[in-house]
């Protein structure tokens, strides 16, 4: 058993547990990517880094609100953070080629680092979906934690194209 932000008592397995869970484990890998990001002296790595302590501390919020949906209050400013996270996918696309096909997760430590916490963030919006079917859920986090991903998609691309590591297009059999 353990205690959810409002102290009810639920089983380590409950959805809600899993969900907030998921998301700590985004935001603790997310903290490893920085962590990555700030060993490099160059602007771009600069420029992700601060990208990911914002995430970090929206994923927080997040995740005080779905441990105690009394801590809705937290989640006003996820509207906007969407609305920046698609200016910084755009951004940082309009810099690299075109993806024009499927890319295999990897190249160079941070850019295989970002697939790593796309792939997580991903396991994180199933683990909210779940959640949302047995309780009402803040839409606002559903869409956050998606765009989230793509952004992390995009920040490995950047990542990578900046690093000047090619992407491995991936080739069906």
């Amino acid at each position: 058993m353990t205690s959810l932000g409002s102290g009810i008592k639920v089983s380590k397995d409950n959805v809600r547990v899993d969900a907030y869970g998921t998301v700590d484990e985004v935001n603790a890998l997310l903290g490893v990517v920085s962590s990555e990001c700030s060993q490099i002296n160059e602007g771009y790595a600069k420029y992700l880094n601060e990208i990911l302590r914002q995430a970090q501390d929206d994923l927080f919020c997040i995740g005080s609100y779905l441990s105690n949906p009394a801590n809705a209050n937290l989640l006003d400013l996820l509207p906007q953070r969407v609305a920046v996270f698609e200016n910084y996918i755009d951004e940082m696309t309009s810099k690299m080629p075109e993806l024009s096909n499927f890319i295999l997760p990897g190249g160079g430590k941070i850019g295989s680092l970002f697939q790593f916490a796309r792939t997580v963030c991903r396991r994180a919006e199933r683990g909210v979906v779940s959640l949302s079917k047995k309780n009402k859920i803040n839409e606002d986090v559903l869409q956050y934690i998606n765009r989230l991903s793509d952004l992390l998609f995009t920040m490995s691309r950047f990542s990578n194209y900046n690093e000047k590591v090619s992407e491995v297009i991936w080739k069906r059999r």
